[in-house]
Formats: structure tokens, sequence, C-alpha cells
């Protein structure tokens, strides 16, 4: 059986002082969540902090991207794969409709950072996506088609396994909407049925996380839906009673 998995996306946010806080808080709430995985994912200057304040707790943590570039050298602003090693790192996110979107991150260009986080021994959360404009013309799923399969066609069937999915409405992201529990199980059903067509196992091994606008109030009736795995969180991720409640709503 899947074991479910929230993690939380901070994004641009935090500081020394406020993230102790959050911490410290989802450490000593720990003991209530343990049959859930719960990751914090904070900005590249803070996994120093989150390393040191979680490595002998069961929270793991991770980035929010990796670099394209494996190597080391004159690469100014990079972040490379051995780089989120050595701060213990677990997870890293890659293709965030922020990056997709700001950074004009191809598809292409994803499914390499999804194979070098692999490579690397680190699970990349791939997110997929489309835009309100792509869902009223009837694009939904072949846009997310084209998103996961060209992750599928860069990795091996073995290193499917190590990836974890990551559906998020461009359209409700940030915004305080959120997909009805219909159109997330669509997809989701939708995007374990591509991966089982390359590999049965890795199907039902694969976590996919709703990541649209995930709150207390609607949390528990998203997580009960047979094909949703988990979260990825975003500003509630950065209250830590509301964080809880989403972690204790997939429980």
């Amino acid at each position: 059986m899947r074991k479910k998995l929230v993690a939380g996306n901070w994004k641009m946010n935090g500081s020394l002082t406020e993230n102790e806080a959050l911490i410290n808080s989802l450490i000593h709430r720990s003991a209530r969540f343990q049959s859930v995985q719960v990751a914090v994912i904070p900005p590249y200057p803070y996994l120093a902090q989150a390393q040191q304040l979680l490595h002998s707790s069961t929270i793991v943590w991770g980035a929010q991207d990796v670099s394209l570039e494996t190597g080391y050298g004159a690469f100014t602003g990079e972040v490379n794969a051995g780089m989120l090693k050595d701060f213990g790192c677990e997870y890293v996110i890659v293709g965030h409709s922020e990056r997709r979107q700001r950074h004009h991150e191809t598809d292409q260009q994803v499914a390499r950072k999804a194979k070098i986080a692999v490579d690397n021994h680190l699970k990349p959360i791939v997110c997929v996506g489309e835009t309100l404009a792509e869902r009223e013309k009837g694009e939904t799923l072949s846009v997310l088609s084209r998103q996961i399969d060209a992750v599928l066609n860069t990795l091996a069937i073995e290193q499917l396994q190590q990836v974890v999915l990551a559906y998020e409405p461009i359209w409700a992201i940030g915004t305080g909407k959120s997909a009805t529990v219909q159109q997330v199980q669509e997809v989701h059903q939708t995007l374990r049925q591509r991966v089982e067509s390359l590999d049965w196992v890795s199907a039902q091994e694969l976590n996919i996380l709703y990541g649209g606008s995930v709150k207390p109030s609607n949390a528990l009736e998203l997580m009960s839906l047979p094909d949703v795995d988990g979260a990825l969180v975003g500003g509630a991720s950065l209250v830590a009673e509301d964080f809880i409640a989403i972690i204790e709503a997939a429980a």
C-alpha cells in the first residue's frame, strides 16, 4: 500500500526565526502522523537549517529546483544535484508551474532534471498541470500527457519507482480555487494509467500528489480519493496549524 506524502513548498518565503518556529512545531507534532511521510521544501539558503533541525526526526526535506548542469564550474547562480545531496535532501521539485512560466522551462528540460535527480539518488516531484485556457478548450488530458510523456520517455523503466508526480492545475494555484474532486480523480487516474501502460508495478507504487490550493477545509475530501496519494502544499505549509491539519487529513 502506498504511503501518502505531504510536502510543503515554501516557495520564496521564510527567515531563520520563522523557519525554526515552524519546524519545531512540526517536530513536536510528528508522532501524530507517523503513517504519512512529511517533507519540507525551503529555499536553498535554508537547507542547512532544515538539515540541522530535522536530521533526527521522521520529517525529510528537499529543494525547490535542481540545475541542468551536472558538473561544477562557471555556472553562476546554479545549484547542482550533488550540492543538494550534501545537505541531505531527499526530494527535489522539478517543473513547477512557476518555473515553467517564469523561466520558460520546457517539457524536455523538466524531464532532464527529473533524470538528473534520479541519477543522483534524489526523488523528483515532477509537477504537471494545465492553464485555465487549456482546461476551457478541453485540452487538459492532452497537455498532461505531453508533460508526463517527456519524463517517461527520458527515464528508464526501473527508475520510475523513484518519481513522484504532482498535479497542480495552474488556474488553482494561489487563487483559492480548487479543482472539483471529480476533476482531480479523473486526472490522477489518467496519470496512473499512463505509467501503468509502461510498468504495472511502478504505477501501483507511484505517489501522485494534488497541488492546487490545498487547505484544511478541502484536504480530507481530496485525500479520500483513490488515486490521490498526498499533497504538494503551498501557502498553507507556512502556517503550522494548517499544515498539520492537512497532514492529519492524509493519515
